[in-house]
C-alpha cells in the first residue's frame, strides 16, 4: 500500500505536553506542513539510515491515516478514512531551530529520506475505536513514548475537516497526526519499535547514512 501514497500531511504540536517540552506554544487552529512521498518508508525491521551528520535526529511517533476518497464539506472522518498505521516523523532537531529562527521552511528538518517509517496499514476501525487503546514507541526495549489520540488538541476529524478545506484531500494521501510528549534523540545502533496496546507493529535499527 506504500506504493499508493500521494501527499503526506503532517501535523505540529498536536499534543498539549509534546508542545510545552519543546517550549512552543499551543496552536489555536491545526499546523500543517508536509513531507516528500519518498520519505515514507516500511518499517519492517530493517535498518533505516539517517543523516545523524547534520546534528541530533529526534524520534517522534504518530497515529498515520491514509484517505481513501476525495474530501467534500461534511464528510465524517469515518468514512474519509480507509485505513490507519503508525509512523515516525524523524526530524533533525538542530537543523529545525535553526530554520524556524530564520522563518525558513521545515523541509530539511522533516522531509530527508527515511524521515517517515510507517507500519503495514490496516483496516480503519473508526475513530471512536481508536480512542480506547494507547499506542507506544520503545528504543531499546524501553518505553520512550505513549500517546492516545483522545489527548490530541485537534481531533481527527478536526484534522480532516482543516486540511480537506484548505489544501484538499484525496485517495491516497496520508496524515500523520502529531506526536505525544517524550520526543528525544536516537542514534546508530539504536532499535526502535512501535506497538499498539502492546502488540508490537513494526521495527527498526538506526543506521547513519555516509
Amino acid at each position: 500500500m506504500l506504493t499508493n501514497i500521494r501527499n503526506v500531511y503532517c501535523v505540529g504540536r498536536n499534543y498539549k505536553l509534546h508542545a510545552e517540552e519543546l517550549g512552543n506554544a499551543v496552536p489555536d487552529e491545526p499546523m500543517i506542513f508536509m513531507k516528500p512521498s519518498h520519505a515514507v518508508v516500511p518499517l519492517n525491521g530493517e535498518t533505516l539510515e539517517l543523516p545523524a551528520s547534520k546534528g541530533e535526529v529526534h524520534y517522534e511517533a504518530e497515529l498515520v491515516v491514509q484517505i481513501s476518497q476525495s474530501y467534500e464539506p461534511g464528510m465524517a472522518v469515518d468514512e474519509l478514512v480507509e485505513a490507519y498505521a503508525f509512523g515516525i516523523d524523524f526530524t533533525l532537531r538542530d537543523v529545525q531551530t535553526v530554520i524556524k529562527k530564520k522563518g525558513h521552511p521545515w523541509t530539511a528538518a522533516k522531509g530527508f529520506k527515511n524521515s517517515a517509517p510507517v507500519t503495514a496499514f490496516q483496516a480503519f476501525p473508526g475513530a471512536a475505536a481508536l480512542l480506547e487503546k494507547d499506542f507506544t514507541l520503545t528504543k531499546n526495549g524501553e518505553e520512550v513514548q505513549r500517546g492516545n489520540i483522545r489527548n490530541m488538541i485537534f481531533s481527527l476529524q478536526d484534522i480532516v475537516d482543516y486540511v480537506g478545506h484548505h489544501y484538499g484531500l484525496g485517495p491516497g494521501d496520508v496524515i500523520f497526526t502529531g506526536t505525544p510528549e517524550g520526543v528525544g534523540p536516537t542514534q546508530a545502533g539504536d532499535v526502535l519499535e512501535l506497538a499498539w496496546d502492546g502488540e508490537s507493529l513494526g521495527a527498526c535499527t538506526i543506521g547513519a547514512a555516509q
